[in-house]
């Protein structure tokens, strides 16, 4: 099966590149997404740009894909789902959950000159950063490109009922099982409450175990892309 992978934010394809490596013996087809003004160098991206990069991967892809979004990606995945719910043989969320229709994509930090810039690890002490050594953290902060303004203020049109039905599978890195079901109970999640098909996944790990965790994390995808 096709494995669409969709990276967070401040990341393009190569962040997978692990993870690629490891899925492919396990005899599926990863394919890691670069959007448009997170690796193509353009400033002036709209959240409507990424969604169309994802939309032209599923549509390229051979039979139905699996399609993965990590962090504030996992919106992403949710759109994708919503605009091709009969293309779409299952989607997976690592570390993250679908806004709702009307919401902001990904309006979390301060914006400077037209994109949003990493704001360092400050933000992310304690579980999401814990299993990151200096040398991780330094990667990662390296290679991370400003997103653009109007991918992060761009707002989530959501309009297809179908992609209720689509098989979800949550993979939980910095928070447990437990506490994604507490948050959807509470209503905190009303994308994933109204999932016909959810189930979780609990890994041992911060906020980027495809950096930290990747031969598992793949290990765990190829199961459930073997299970759609």
């Amino acid at each position: 099966m096709d494995i669409l992978l969709i990276a967070g934010l401040w990341l393009d394809g190569s962040a997978w590149d692990d993870v690629v490596s490891a899925l492919e013996p396990l005899g599926h087809r990863p394919v890691p997404l670069t959007l448009p003004g997170q690796g193509d160098g353009s400033a002036s991206a709209t959240l409507d740009d990424q969604v169309a990069a994802v939309l032209a991967a599923v549509d390229s892809a051979s039979g139905k894909p699996m399609v993965v979004g990590h962090s504030a990606a996992c919106t992403l995945a949710w759109l994708a789902t919503d605009a091709r719910p009969e293309q779409i043989a299952k989607i997976a969320l690592i570390g993250g959950f679908p806004s709702a229709d009307g919401e902001p994509y990904a309006d979390f930090f301060e914006l400077k000159d037209g994109v949003m810039p990493f704001p360092g690890w400050g933000p992310f002490e304690g579980p999401d950063s814990a299993d990151l050594d200096e040398e991780a953290r330094r990667i990662i902060a390296s290679a991370a490109i400003p997103v653009p303004e109007r991918v992060a203020k761009g707002v989530v049109r959501l309009a297809d009922e179908r992609r209720f039905d689509v098989p979800v599978v949550l993979v939980c890195p910095e928070f447990t099982p437990a506490q994604a079901q507490e948050w959807i109970n509470a209503g905190d999640v009303p994308e994933l409450a109204k999932a016909s098909h959810l189930d979780f996944i609990d890994i041992d790990s911060g906020h980027w175990p495809m950096v930290s965790k990747p031969a598992e994390l793949a290990r765990l995808l190829a199961a459930a892309a073997s299970e759609a």
